[in-house]
């Protein structure tokens, strides 16, 4: 019989064990979420502090192992797990369908789980205390409803096109929960179709049943605009934004409102894809075709693959809209995949502009007979400037020319740092590298021979510019590019002339060929595009062809001006298929023939790759790591199946002087190179550290550049 005086021992606090995923390097090999202990068994999806060596860092409790994971590592006996700090529960959990949607990206894309799943939010939820993160969910609480109109906005009648895209896409949204996922779908529209009405009419269909809607955008700069148009269309709804180009502060806001629910209407860039949304129920991707979806560092995803299987995994629509879509996207559609609806003519039954292929080769044989501004564009340019209305000059290249040259010598403007050309800035009478930065005023003399005779060699846009203005005296010239609009509110300045006519001619790079809806432009020229047609890139005909069909749609977007509206092409190749297709607007003839070379060459779509990439401080230490990479990798299951190439350097070899080399992986099955790359990865981990020169080196899935 126990002593009634004698303390009775408190039972121990039970120890529940969490598994965390924290944003550890990649190099540090844990790739899976870590062992924490905590006193409370806080649920999968809560953020909390825990530390990591001597830091202490964000983290993100995760779904138990054994379910989907399979961890590398051992397994720590309870009483060695550290424990985890602040917990951020004023903050409700991440849902399960985020994690899953992190989970297969890390799995896909070859990273560390929480490297993706802690990138991917805002960061500024790093450095918040849980008070800090609770006065702000307050603040957000107040802030009013945005007031609703007092007049409903004008509906603008829908062509058949239109009308028979949006009945299918209101089957998809009222379908069952039960229901399989819908397919997804490829709305093939030419410029001008009404693709972005199509978007707004079925986001109305999806908010009027209480869901979210997320729209994604290639381009950070047609953010705004597109913002605008949703704003006029769902005044009274709250819309946010979600991109890089905001403050920390306005980031967190906006995931707040997303993450709640609060926000109806997200638009974003690819970073918007992962945004925590409650009550997903269509996602729009517009301009699918764009490569800007594509990460290109870290961890390379493409946001509109994940947009689809986003869709899949919580069973809404996801609509893919462009004008000349992907060719991965449109053989989806010729096998089934996908379900294409077409929209082949403009509203207002407006004519796409003729294309008129120019033939340099006609020109004498003189001295500077490569110029960009020949004289029939230029008698163009007159006729459009006679009749008040705009033109738009298309060079994809910015500064004032891509190299200085001396005539005497032969020395050029090259980067001490790089293998590339400073480019020459004539505003700031600069030399800049666009690959590092490195920048230097420009030299009195040739700093090899001291000739005073350095010249430009070639042109870029803000070279057209000042030779437009010299051409073509009173003429309104503007050019717009990232080094015209690097301030902030610059670009929106600019193109609110262009809108307003107080902009004549137009010069610019692709930042001004994609979604802009300028009314008044009924010339497009674009005065040099050879470039790509001879790349070693098997993608760079279709971009090209995207690139200069986007340019074309600029021209001619109000009906009453569409008859006489057209796009210059001058080239030294008129008769390259390319331009053919492009002269008959034929996008699905472009499309047959690309896929058929890329069948018989056994490229993608009908193949899978992944780049291997490499950077050190000497050529030899990057080839070294790729060649050792490769003869690991001979042994594993599937290599039997995969063809790897050998190590090449990259087409610009030096950045910031550390030498880049990339290794070519192949495979005739998507599941086979999953599998090769997941036995692969623990294995480079190791070796990176037997190659003390090497920098970095990452694997890249389903590269975009090659």
């Amino acid at each position: 019989m126990s002593d009634p005086d004698l303390p009775v021992a408190s039972a121990p606090a039970p120890l529940h064990r969490l598994q965390v995923a924290v944003d550890a390097p990649q190099h540090s090999g844990l790739s899976e979420p870590l062992s924490y202990r905590a006193a409370q068994a806080w649920p999968p999806g809560t953020l909390l502090q825990v530390p990591l060596g001597k830091r202490e860092l964000l983290g993100l409790v995760w779904d138990p192992a054994g379910q989907d994971l399979a961890p590398r590592g051992q397994v720590l006996p309870d009483e060695e797990l550290r424990e985890v700090g602040e917990v951020l529960d004023v903050l409700p959990p991440l849902s399960a369908s985020w994690r899953r949607l992190v989970e297969f990206a890390a799995q896909y894309y070859q990273r560390a789980i929480g490297e993706l799943a802690l990138s991917v939010l805002p960061p500024q939820l790093r450095e918040v205390t849980a008070k800090q993160l609770q006065a702000k969910l307050k603040k957000l609480a107040k802030l009013p409803a945005p007031p609703a109109p007092e007049t409903p906005a004008a509906m603008p009648l829908l062509s058949e096109a239109q009308q028979l895209a949006l009945a299918q896409l209101d089957g998809m949204l009222q379908a069952p929960p039960e229901a399989a996922a819908p397919a997804p779908v490829l709305l093939y529209g030419v410029t001008g179709s009404g693709k972005t009405e199509v978007y707004l009419r079925a986001a109305e269909q999806a908010l009027a049943r209480g869901r979210q809607v997320l729209v994604l955008v290639p381009e950070i700069n047609l953010t705004p605009q597109l913002e605008a148009r949703f704003a006029e269309r769902f005044a009274g709804r709250r819309i946010v934004s979600l991109h890089s180009g905001l403050t920390p502060a306005q980031r967190l806001q906006n995931w707040l409102a997303a993450h709640l629910g609060q926000a109806e209407l997200i638009l974003g860039t690819r970073l918007a894809v992962f945004a925590s949304l409650p009550r997903l129920g269509l996602i729009a991707v517009d301009e699918e075709h764009d490569p800007s979806y594509k990460q290109q560092d870290g961890a390379r995803y493409s946001a509109r693959d994940l947009a689809v299987y986003r869709a899949r995994l919580e069973k809404v629509p996801v609509i893919l809209g462009s004008a000349t879509p992907s060719l991965e996207s449109w053989h989806h559609a010729n096998t089934g995949r996908y379900q294409r609806l077409v929209m082949p003519q403009r509203i207002g039954g407006g004519a796409m502009p003729r294309v008129r292929i120019f033939d340099m080769n006609t020109l004498a044989r003189t001295k500077g007979v490569t110029t960009a501004l020949t004289a029939p564009l230029l008698d163009a340019l007159r006729q459009r400037l006679a009749r008040g209305e705009q033109s738009l000059v298309f060079l994809n290249r910015r500064g004032y020319a891509p190299v200085l040259h001396c005539g005497e010598c032969n020395w050029k403007s090259d980067c001490p740092h790089c293998s590339a050309w400073r480019v020459f800035h004539k505003g700031d009478r600069s030399l800049r590298c666009h690959h590092c930065g490195f920048a230097e005023r420009v030299p009195m003399a040739c700093p090899t021979c001291g000739n005073l005779d350095i010249a430009p060699l070639g042109r870029g846009t803000e070279r057209l510019e000042e030779q437009l203005a010299q051409a073509l005296p009173g003429a309104r010239v503007a050019r717009i590019d990232a080094d015209s609009t690097k301030h902030k509110g610059q670009l929106e300045e600019q193109l609110g002339a262009v809108h307003a006519g107080e902009v004549d001619i137009l010069v610019g790079t692709q930042m001004i060929t994609k979604g802009h809806d300028f009314r008044r432009i009924t010339l497009v020229a674009a005065v040099n595009p050879d470039g790509a047609l001879f790349s070693s890139d098997f993608r760079a005909p279709e971009r090209l062809f995207a690139l200069l069909m986007q340019a074309a749609g600029r021209a001619g977007r109000d009906a009453e001006v569409a008859a006489r509206s057209e796009m210059w092409v001058q080239t030294w190749h008129p008769q390259h298929a390319l331009y053919q297709s492009l002269q008959r607007h034929d996008y699905e003839f472009f499309a047959a023939s690309q896929l058929a070379e890329r069948e018989s060459a056994a490229l993608p779509p009908f193949s899978h790759l992944a780049l291997m990439r490499a950077e050190a401080r000497t050529a030899e230490g990057a080839q070294a790591f790729l060649d050792a990479a490769a003869a690991l990798a001979q042994d594993l299951p599937d290599a039997q199946q995969a063809l790897i190439y050998p190590p090449v350097p990259m087409s610009v070899a030096r950045v910031a002087n550390v030498e880049r080399f990339q290794m070519l992986i192949e495979c005739g099955q998507r599941s086979a190179l999953q599998r090769l790359l997941w036995h692969w990865l623990p294995l480079l981990q190791a070796l990176k550290r037997e190659h003390r020169g090497l920098l970095r080196w990452a694997i890249d899935v389903d590269p975009l550049a090659i």
